[in-house]
């Protein structure tokens, strides 16, 4: 069955990309169709139905977003701020370079099929869970449940701040990834602080009854 054959299939999905580029979130399937050389029903008997390429997009985008920030969660030799400021930078970057697509995915999209909205959310909670997932492992937040909250929490935040400053290009990229870095970094320091605290309580108590005895 040739909607199930993957080279065809990403030759659509290449031809979609192109038109929403082009012409912005509000495209018409009609006009994905026209690009990718064919009707609008034989576009969706390829995916099922409009939702089926939404998500298929969505997919392809989303998961290509998250692979790029995975060796930025896993770098080594850079601490949070360097860390942090790294992963944001691609973030932006690449929202910014595909800025239509973008809009197309996580507004018109989301916006006309729940769908579609339910499986974003469930990719951006994915990668919350892994930044969460890290967090903890490195110690950077001790506590487990503290890592998946700030994890959460921070994709959440430059989800958000991403998708105000694509409406607001006067304001300075560098300008947003240090605001973002700042709010992460303030986060995790005292989480840090509060281990090193803990961890020392026993020493402090046994110096403080050295010296009253």
């Amino acid at each position: 069955m040739s909607g199930r054959d993957p080279d065809r299939r990403r030759a659509l999905l290449d031809a979609a990309d192109r038109v929403i580029m082009q012409e912005g979130p509000g495209v018409s399937m009609a006009a994905i169709a026209a690009e990718a050389g064919i009707t609008k029903p034989i576009l969706y008997r390829h995916f099922g139905d409009k939702h089926g390429l939404y998500q298929a997009l969505a997919d392809r985008h989303v998961r290509t977003v998250i692979a790029q920030l995975r060796p930025e969660f896993a770098a080594t030799g850079a601490g949070p701020r360097g860390r942090a400021r790294a992963a944001i930078g691609v973030y932006l970057d690449l929202i910014a370079a595909n800025r239509n697509l973008y809009r197309f995915l996580f507004h018109r999209a989301g916006a006309e099929d729940s769908r579609v909205r339910s499986h974003m959310t469930s990719l951006v909670r994915s990668l919350g869970e892994e930044l969460g997932e890290v967090l903890a492992a490195e110690r950077a937040v001790p506590d487990p449940t503290r890592a998946q909250v700030l994890g959460h929490a921070f994709v959440g935040m430059v989800q958000t701040t991403g998708d105000w400053w694509l409406d607001h290009p006067e304001v300075d990229r560098d300008e947003v990834v240090e605001g973002l870095v700042d709010v992460i970094a303030a986060a995790l320091t005292p989480a840090a602080g509060r281990a090193e605290s803990t961890a020392l309580a026993p020493a402090r108590r046994a110096e403080s009854t050295a010296h009253t005895a």
